[in-house]
């Protein structure tokens, strides 16, 4: 059956010197405006022990403008400026509901500069994008076309740490699942195959951070030893930039792929219910692990199982899958992490790898 749910589609686009200047402005005031409403509400809760509502902030921003201390925040679209109080209102929500820390202060050079628009707050016409403020539209570089008839709801102006402008437009999508299909799949998370499936295939882990691991070094190097505060030293961090920039898009299209096809091709997928919160403790296989990106890769498979009718089913992660013969059911008592080979009692040999995948399919088929 057929859902409609909200999909962003995000574009680069480039702007005009009038259009930069007018979103550097909304970014600051944005980040103002959060972190003037965060102190209140600290406030109020550490001192008096109450808690600031939505309103009570909106209230407060109509103050700030008026104050003459601030007269500037009339100047951008007021729509971005009380999506921000909206996002910490959903922060707090979050904070006491236990599901996230404490909410924390927008950074000038750290955090994400942004801005988001609803649909009052932006014109769209004839597929041209026009934001409140500007008298032109957005230069996008269209490299896929949005759903037929698809009318944007709400827009997100970005700008990234390598300089690079981006735009997210939300829409209402109607997506079909696909046709059901017979086979299933268990997937075994690892580092040097980054996935190993049930039926014996291994996907190779690209290691995108590894591979521009030299790059990346002389960047920072070469930062180090600028000065501070100069425009050699903005010039190499945008260097820096660019480079983890480039493992990102990298490593988000090679997931993007992977999950997409593990989705069209299996009815039902089986993975193991990881924290990575809890294994990037581990010094030795951090980076490593951080630089397979297993959360972004749970979290594709999640969405697009949900959108195309498919199953996925998270196994305990203390289900001992790499222990277990799939053949016999016998379990070993130890299974060094070394030891990527091994011999059964009932005789079968094993790939470590394989057959834990194997053993996380069946558990998965029994869970549903």
């Amino acid at each position: 059956m057929a859902q409609i749910v909200k999909r962003a589609y995000k574009y680069r686009f480039h702007p005009t010197p009038e259009q930069a200047n007018e979103l550097a402005r909304t970014f600051g005031c944005v980040r103002l405006v959060y972190n003037k409403a965060l102190e209140e509400r600290t406030r109020a809760y550490t001192q008096e022990g109450r808690r600031v509502s939505y309103v009570e902030s909106s209230a407060r921003l109509t103050e700030w403008k008026r104050s003459g201390d601030h007269d500037f925040l009339s100047e951008v679209s007021s729509v971005p400026l009380q999506q921000a109080l909206r996002h910490l209102q959903a922060a707090f929500s979050n904070f006491f509901a236990k599901r996230a820390k404490y909410p924390t202060f927008k950074s000038r050079k750290k955090s994400r500069a942004s801005a988001e628009y609803t649909r009052s707050a932006f014109r769209w016409r004839d597929g041209r994008l026009t934001l409140a403020k500007m008298d032109q539209p957005l230069d996008i570089v269209w490299s896929r076309p949005l759903p037929e008839g698809a009318e944007p709801s709400t827009v997100t102006v970005s700008k990234d740490a390598a300089g690079r402008w981006f735009v997210s437009i939300l829409v209402e999508e109607t997506i079909r699942p696909l046709d059901p299909v017979e086979r299933s799949v268990g997937v075994d998370a690892g580092i040097t195959s980054l996935l190993t499936l049930s039926t014996g295939e291994k996907i190779t882990n690209p290691k995108h951070e590894r591979a521009d691991r030299r790059r990346l070094a002389k960047a920072q190097r070469n930062l180090a030893r600028k000065a501070k505060g100069s425009s050699n030293r903005a010039k190499a961090r945008m260097k820096v930039a660019r480079v983890h920039a480039r493992i990102t898009d990298r490593r988000r299209d090679f997931l993007h792929k992977l999950t997409t096809r593990l989705v069209r091709e299996n009815q039902v997928i089986a993975v193991e219910d990881l924290t990575v919160r809890n294994l990037v403790k581990n010094h030795a296989l951090a980076r490593a692990i951080s630089d397979a990106s297993w959360r972004e890769l749970r979290t594709m498979l999640e969405y697009k199982a949900a959108w195309y009718g498919r199953d996925l089913v998270a196994v305990d992660r203390w289900f001992p899958s790499s222990r277990l013969c799939s053949a016999c059911g016998a379990l070993r008592e130890t299974m060094p992490l070394g030891v990527r080979t091994w011999q059964c009692v009932c005789g079968t040999l094993h790939d470590r790898d394989v057959n834990a995948a194997k053993n996380i399919l069946a558990a998965g088929l029994a869970e549903r």
